[in-house]
């Protein structure tokens, strides 16, 4: 797994947040689109607050994770060998929900916490190299993630809600 190249491709969903985060008009930023779905307030802020808690997994992974043998459940053999969440939609897991739920944050507190991820990253990032394969922590759908795994679920993840975002551009352009 090449942490640089990865690294980039983070970087590069990262900005593609923050442009679409500029072109979203002010008006519709907090608008619920017709139907079920989140606002594009809702979204950024599941995305940047799973991302910031993928970071405080991955940076227990490096500095105190717990050794085991036990690894990826099945759906996780599955993501990292096709390199992507799964297309279908599905709903945040409860406990997950209950500890960082999706809310209607402002562009600003979006753009502060894009900031903070990548300051993150950029902390994280030279570490992950000299991490133990080993030292795991439990992800909830796909089972137990060294420290660059984590690193690649949080390209994943990211990459996956781009897809949300443009859903709910069409919902509130039929509107």
């Amino acid at each position: 797994m090449n942490i640089g190249t990865t690294r980039k491709k983070i970087d590069k969903v990262f900005d593609i947040y923050r442009n679409r985060l500029d072109t979203i008009p002010d008006d519709l930023f907090m608008v619920t689109p017709p139907g079920d779905g989140w606002s594009y307030a809702e979204v950024y802020s599941h995305i940047l607050q799973a991302d910031l808690g993928a970071m405080m997994a991955l940076e227990k992974c490096i500095r105190n994770g717990k050794p085991t043998s036990a690894g990826r459940n099945m759906l996780g053999l599955l993501v990292f060998l096709f390199g992507s969440l799964p297309p279908w939609k599905t709903k945040v897991p409860e406990m997950l929900e209950a500890r960082i739920p999706a809310r209607k944050i402002s562009k600003e507190e979006a753009r502060n916490m894009l900031i903070k991820c990548r300051q993150r990253i950029n902390e994280l990032t030279p570490l992950i190299r000299d991490s133990s394969e080993y030292c795991r922590v439990k992800h909830g759908r796909l089972g137990m993630l060294n420290a660059p795994q984590w690193f690649k679920f949080i390209l994943f993840h990211s990459r996956h809600h781009l897809k949300q975002l443009d859903r709910v551009e069409k919902k509130l352009q039929s509107r």
